[in-house]
């Protein structure tokens, strides 16, 4: 009974709690997008307390009046809550958007800060998807600045490294 109660005591020295994302200090590659359609590519470092994290996405129209599309930008989120499968954070995003329209047409500009929360659950200790929900403040063009509260909503899928 003896080697049995040291053994349970053993396991539980060397135990650790489980923290959402794996450990602190990890890095996620995936990809990530909002309901306004900027995103792309992303990459995410896990701090432990916050998330943050950048995107990069490309398209080329080719043949189809060759219009360009590069979108960009970047996320941060303070948990105000964590379990060992989940967290929860406020804090927001800010996406550039380019659009190289055909003639004559004119090039749109793009720029976006979405604020709001971000939901990861993660599938296994380095799985996560994610999913927010938050308000816009959008300008675009340079012809005018136009300050709205559109719904904005994010999904991700990222993997991450430790």
């Amino acid at each position: 009974m003896k080697k049995i109660l040291l053994a349970v005591a053993f396991l539980f020295a060397l135990s650790s709690p489980a923290w959402a994302g794996g450990s602190a200090g990890s890095f996620g590659v995936g990809a990530e997008y909002t309901s306004l359609g900027v995103g792309g590519v992303s990459v995410n470092y896990d701090g432990g307390v916050f998330h943050a994290g950048g995107f990069l996405g490309y398209y080329d129209g080719g043949t189809f009046g060759n219009n360009n599309d590069v979108e960009f930008g970047g996320r941060f989120y303070y948990h105000i809550h964590s379990t060992s499968m989940s967290d929860f954070g406020l804090g927001g995003q800010l996406g550039l958007r380019t659009y190289d329209n055909p003639a004559p047409a004119d090039n749109f500009l793009g720029v976006y800060i979405d604020l709001g929360a971000q939901v990861r659950v993660f599938l296994s200790s380095n799985v996560a998807l994610s999913a927010g929900l938050g308000l816009t403040i959008a300008s675009g063009d340079a012809d005018g600045v136009a300050l709205t509260g559109d719904p904005v909503g994010t999904l991700g899928f990222h993997y991450y490294f430790f």
